[in-house]
């Protein structure tokens, strides 16, 4: 391609709207354009790169014997009805009706769809597996857009289901998406880890998250630093602490002091002279509309992924003060789990506490000095907190990492959750009807290509790893009127595209350094620098953008030299 003849608007200022580099560097690279809030327009280097990540997705996909198909963006409602998503997606769901007054919406995801599509031509076991998948525009109406593809309302995503007879057959699909999911972003040039995670709105039994290592991320994930353990902070366990014995001698007397206007954790630490860990903090939640108290350490907080989780709770969230009222006997900030009428779990935290202070259920009131076993009873203890630094892996005892990351693509094991309400069912080898087990298997197309460009940056632009960069050489001829340098670099030119190497040739009549700098800011792996005085002693110039290094070549070795190095790019074992 000629770069004269390409609609590539760069940008030397930085968009004052644009708060991570790769929304920056994507709009200065003449990526993408805005069209609206979290709706963007990609521009031909963008839409390559793009076309990139998808290739690599459907051969992977593809390899590992999954089928594509397309299907609408557009869903009806009772679709969603039936597997009762309808009303608890929320507000992300974008509902609309059609002349017809039909309710119907744009689609987020497409369990519903491929579901529907599976159980009116599945009907026995001699069909099963399948695995279908497509890559297909999405919308989810975020209520804050931000940081530009990375989290937008109209986006690019792929999607595969599974389908099978039963669990050990489901566990099989499960691990060839998780075995093609590595392959795909190792193939793409990043630097990423799977961590356990939480199902989310999608729902399922169990998932891994596929993390783009960066700074910039806005997830947290924490990993071991001896074995393989990784999970992203949400889904991050804590390991049960080893039951201490307590000799109830030890115990003091209990009192009930007055706390006036004494609240939070911090006041409460202040007034009654106590450090927050020797406080037990009751958080009344609305569990699907039931009340429920959690008991965590002072100095800790709650993971609502996990209550919600261990209660089975389609909706969780923080009790209003009517609730509180009604479930304590006193307004907010004064809840404890002595005489509480109402369902009580307890994180680990607390299961070695003694001689600790609480609510006591009446307002202006804190208990001193409250035991578990003398004061109130627990059942059983379970983890219920966000993991902290000092916390200890949960699977082998070894020490807990924290790092960021971008998830840009997520596995499901989703057993049942569909299949079962919308009677996606086959007929068995001994002619019995069984419920059809599923996975699901999300990629973000444009968030991979954003969690790239973070990863992969410099004070000049992008650094573009070969198998995603937009084209992987320019030629730089250094003045376009110089008959003997243009000549060079237009034979260049023609032998690289005629050995099928993506390329530029810049035939600007631009000063040097303008074409050098777009050359750095658009991130082009390698880049052939034609001037008149190299070109005198029958050399030219190769800058390697990875590494800065610029090396003279002879003239009849630079293609060659050339396509080995991206060969090398392309296939590491080739070396």
């Amino acid at each position: 391609m000629r770069y004269s003849e390409m609609f590539l608007p760069t940008g030397r200022e930085v968009p004052s709207d644009a708060e991570v580099v790769s929304h920056q560097l994507m709009i200065r690279a003449g990526m993408i354009r805005k069209l609206t809030s979290g709706i963007y327009s990609y521009l031909p280097l963008g839409y390559r790169v793009i076309r990139k990540v998808e290739q690599i997705i459907r051969e992977e996909m593809n390899k590992a014997g999954a089928q594509e198909v397309h299907l609408p963006m557009v869903q009806p409602v009772e679709l969603w009805q039936e597997s009762g998503r309808w009303e608890h997606y929320g507000k992300e769901l974008l509902r609309f009706r059609d002349r017809h007054e039909r309710e119907y919406c744009l689609g987020p995801t497409h369990e519903e769809v491929i579901t529907d599509l599976v159980r009116n031509d599945i009907k026995t076991y001699r069909q099963l597996p399948r695995n279908l998948y497509q890559i297909q525009t999405k919308f989810r109406d975020e209520v804050r857009p931000r940081f530009g593809v990375m989290r937008c309302r109209e986006f690019g995503m792929k999607d595969a289901y599974s389908f099978d007879a039963d669990e050990a057959s489901a566990e099989i699909s499960y691990e060839k998406m998780f075995t093609a999911y590595n392959n795909i972003f190792r193939r793409c040039g990043l630097k990423f880890r799977p961590v356990e995670a939480d199902s989310g709105s999608i729902g399922g039994k169990y998932s891994h998250e596929f993390m783009v290592m960066a700074d910039s991320g806005e997830d947290a994930m924490v990993f071991c630093d001896k074995c393989s353990y990784a999970a992203n902070l949400e889904k991050a366990e804590v390991a049960r602490p080893e039951k201490k014995k307590i000799n109830d001698k030890d115990w003091l007397t209990l009192e009930n002091v007055h706390t006036p206007n004494v609240r939070t954790i911090e006041e409460v630490s202040s007034f009654l002279k106590v450090k927050p860990q020797d406080i037990v903090k009751t958080l009344i939640f609305n569990a699907d509309g039931q009340s429920c108290a959690v008991l965590i350490r002072g100095d800790q907080e709650v993971n609502e992924i996990k209550v919600k989780n261990y209660l089975g709770a389609d909706e969780l969230e923080l009790a209003d003060d009517e609730m509180i009222k009604k479930a304590t006997g006193a307004p907010r900030g004064f809840a404890g789990a002595l005489n509480i009428k109402v369902k009580v779990i307890a994180d680990y935290s607390i299961m070695n506490m003694v001689n600790f202070v609480t609510g006591a259920n009446k307002e202006d009131y804190h208990y001193r000095n409250v035991n578990i076993g003398r004061d109130f009873n627990i059942e059983s203890f379970t983890d219920l907190r966000i993991a902290e630094q000092n916390d200890k892996c949960p699977r082998c005892g070894g020490n807990i990492q924290f790092a960021r990351g971008i998830e840009v693509g997520h596995v499901f094991k989703l057993g049942t959750k569909y299949s079962k309400p919308l009677k996606a069912v086959y007929l068995d080898k001994d002619g019995q009807e069984k419920t059809m087990v599923m996975g699901c298997y999300g990629i973000g197309i444009g968030r991979t290509v954003a969690a790239c460009i973070e990863q992969n940056y410099d004070v000049n632009g992008i650094v573009w790893p070969m198998p995603l960069a937009p084209y992987q050489v320019i030629i730089t001829p250094v003045n376009v009127n110089e008959s003997d340098v243009i000549k060079a670099a237009e034979n260049i030119y023609a032998e690289l595209q005629a050995s099928g190497i993506e390329v530029v040739l810049d035939d600007r009549d631009e000063r040097a350094g303008v074409k050098f700098k777009d050359a750095d800011l658009i991130g082009f792996p390698l880049r052939i620098i034609v001037g008149q005085k190299n070109l005198a002693l029958g050399k030219v110039e190769l800058k390697i953008r990875k590494s800065g290094e610029n090396i003279l070549y002879p003239l009849e070795k630079i293609v060659p030299t050339v396509k080995q190095i991206i060969a090398e790019s392309l296939n590491p074992a080739a070396k």
